[in-house]
């Protein structure tokens, strides 16, 4: 009887203990499950709360400002319906959002000051929005939207500020504009969601202060050997403060805050700009042009040098004017969440990546320039050298001071 009642207590504790497992890990299991459930949730586009969130963080709207928004009818309207609901909840002032497709108006957009903009002309319209402190241009709007092109008039008069959140700005390695996807979309979220704001405008500001007073001097495996100098002249820092309250605005785009953010961009002193620039294979008035060299001297293009596509180049400078010919800004990515993916390779949100230089043409007096004219032509280098002085930042692509 003793043995038999140690064999059942025995059976009946391996069974407890059997079942206490098996308990245990189906808890993990399920704890696991709705980690990676809760994961996969915070990581998909549209995380619409999250953005708006984000959005106002970065505007730090301070009570009584005026907020107006520009946006194309489509998928970001419900971001534009969370925005209606929490910019008066910070004190500001909702003024309305313009539509710029004239034939789809949603009636919830339409405030009392929206329908006293209608009809008015471009210099009436500026006038109007000479009141407003904030726009936020939304994704689908573009500076030939009538509302669009008075704001940034108001920018001009030293009044306002705007932030561009275009959602787009992708280019393949050539330059050419590619399509944001549902991937791309959720790429550009995380990029705005997790930015060590911070720490970016800490280097960019470092960078400011290094080029201030030397000489800069970009290079490429290509053949690229260009270097200048900037002086005085604005360096615009994209650092993702949205604010009133931050540094002085020195030109157009300085009161133009790009989200999200990444590069500083300057006009060089255009008599300093001498050198060559060797282009990627990309097209040029329509036409693929390989093996480009352009060679500058005080920031014009003196020679056109290519295998295939010169008269393609000469047409498209030409067109241009004395603009097309002259050396517009240098512009560097800082935001290391925007960096050339290592895996099928693309250009984020217009060069905006860590170690991305842009070398553009044209004309510079958004940026503090002298160039005018109107043509603008961005160019894009992923494996660039960047040396100030005798420090280099930028190694073939891959930022290496305050990294």
């Amino acid at each position: 009887k003793v043995y038999i009642f140690k064999l059942l207590k025995r059976v009946f504790m391996r069974n407890i203990l059997a079942s206490n497992f098996m308990f245990f890990i189906l808890l993990c299991f399920l704890s696991c499950h709705n980690k990676e459930e809760s994961k996969d949730k915070n990581n998909s586009f549209p995380d619409w709360e999250a953005i708006a969130n984000k959005l106002l963080e970065r505007s730090d709207l301070v009570e009584g400002e005026k907020v107006v928004l520009v946006a194309k009818p489509g998928d970001f309207d419900p971001l534009i319906e969370l925005l209606v609901k929490k910019i008066p909840k910070t004190g500001a002032i909702y003024l309305g959002t313009f539509s710029v497709n004239p034939n789809k108006m949603p009636r919830e957009w339409e405030t009392d000051f929206i329908k006293q903009a209608r009809g008015k002309n471009k210099e009436d319209l500026t006038d109007y929005l000479m009141q407003v402190d904030l726009g936020i241009m939304m994704p689908g709007t573009i500076p030939t939207d009538l509302e669009y092109a008075s704001m940034q008039d108001v920018l001009r008069k030293d009044k306002g500020r705007t932030i561009h959140f275009h959602w787009s700005g992708a280019y393949n390695l050539s330059g050419e504009a590619i399509e944001i996807d549902n991937i791309k979309s959720e790429y550009y979220q995380k990029v705005f969601l997790d930015t060590d704001y911070i720490n970016l405008g800490k280097i960019q500001r470092s960078f400011e202060s290094a080029i201030r007073n030397n000489w800069v001097s970009i290079t490429t495996p290509r053949g690229t050997n260009i270097k200048f100098k900037i002086g005085n002249r604005p360096v615009t820092k994209q650092d993702g403060n949205a604010s009133s309250k931050r540094e002085l605005q020195l030109n157009l785009i300085d009161r133009e805050i790009e989200l999200p953010s990444g590069a500083i961009r300057v006009a060089p002193i255009e008599e300093t700009v001498e050198g060559t620039i060797a282009f990627p294979n990309s097209i040029w008035n329509g036409e693929k042009v390989e093996d480009l060299m352009l060679t500058f001297n005080a920031g014009k293009v003196i020679k056109i040098e290519c295998t295939i596509g010169k008269d393609a180049v000469k047409t498209e400078l030409d067109s241009a004017g004395e603009a097309g010919y002259s050396f517009r800004e240098f512009a560097l990515g800082f935001n290391p969440l925007l960096a050339i993916p290592k895996k099928n390779p693309w250009i984020p949100y217009y060069g905006y990546g860590a170690g991305v230089v842009r070398l553009s043409l044209g004309d510079n007096s958004e940026l503090g320039g002298n160039v005018k004219g109107g043509y603008v032509r961005w160019n894009f280098f992923t494996n660039a050298s960047v040396i100030v002085g005798k420090d280099t930042w930028v190694k073939e692509g891959k930022l290496l001071m305050g990294n």
